[in-house]
């Protein structure tokens, strides 16, 4: 798939999970999942009963595949970065930590997603939230201006990864820190596989494998690039839902096997350091600075 396909499929399935409420790349038998199997898969990769009920209802739409936020070891007063914010969910758990003095801003390029985080912000009364209509590869936001960065299963839907690496080593304060959740492969998919917007669109085709994925964020300038917790993420693969009916049909590959390929879909947890003594510059510039 090329990149303008990419975008536009990307685009077009979280507009339509933004509107419908409930995400389609939860592991549920349909694309229509109750609050009760979002909260139940929210749990499962890592979100507390406290922190689903500390923001506001219609933000959790059960679309990661960690907590970042839990990563982060966040502290009041920081200026907090969400790249692919969606309806905002992570943004408000860190602005829970960062307080009044602090700042979140979410960075989503669905226009749906960023009008549902702007409602529910409204909802919860988050004076400290801010959502941006942007892409993650050219982000709208100048050099050095943020103390961490997070982002929840979203850079793997991202056509160009360097880009987006170098564009968070750009907007980090030298010092600075990345912590995400993340889908990455222990082996090759076959070409079939890649080629399928639902297995795209579905966190699968896009992902990187394991190890370049940690050489593209050193590539991009950080340091202590370290993998805190890994296991397997068998997405809808591994049971027999609309998502891998839908992958199975359009790859034209059985459901066994698309059952055994999902033993080398891995959620991976990592964090990363910006050096203290870093310029902002990358190799490429944002048509933003």
């Amino acid at each position: 798939m090329k990149e303008k396909e990419i975008k536009k499929e990307v685009q077009k399935r979280y507009g339509e999970i933004a509107r419908q409420g409930s995400s389609c790349c939860v592991q549920t038998n349909s694309c229509c999942g109750t609050q009760n199997m979002v909260e139940h898969v929210s749990k499962a990769i890592g979100y507390s009963d406290e922190e689903m009920k500390s923001i506001p209802e219609g933000a959790n739409l059960g679309l990661g595949c960690g907590n970042p936020v839990a990563l982060a070891s966040l502290r009041e007063g920081e200026t907090v970065l969400d790249l692919g914010s969606g309806a905002g969910f992570d943004c408000f758990l860190a602005a829970n930590r960062v307080g009044k003095k602090g700042k979140v801003v979410g960075v989503d390029m669905t226009p749906e997603m960023i009008e549902k985080a702007k409602e529910n912000a409204k909802k919860g009364n988050y004076g400290n939230v801010e959502f941006k209509h942007g892409e993650i590869e050219n982000l709208p936001l100048e050099d050095g201006s943020f103390d961490v960065i997070i982002s929840n299963c979203v850079i793997n839907l991202s056509p160009d990864k360097n880009k987006v690496f170098m564009e968070a080593f750009r907007i980090l304060k030298p010092g600075g820190r990345l912590m995400i959740s993340d889908i990455v492969l222990l082996r090759d998919l076959p070409e079939s596989i890649k080629n399928s917007a639902e297995a795209y669109t579905g966190c699968i085709a896009g992902a990187l494998r394991k190890d370049e994925y940690i050489e593209t964020i050193k590539t991009a300038g950080f340091k202590k690039v370290e993998v805190l917790d890994e296991e397997i993420f068998s997405h809808d693969l591994g049971s027999v839902s609309s998502v891998a009916k839908a992958i199975s049909e359009e790859s034209k590959i059985s459901l066994d096997q698309l059952k055994k390929l999902a033993q080398s879909i891995v959620s991976i947890k990592i964090s990363a350091h910006k050096p203290k003594d870093a310029s902002h510059e990358t190799k490429e510039k944002s048509p933003f600075i």
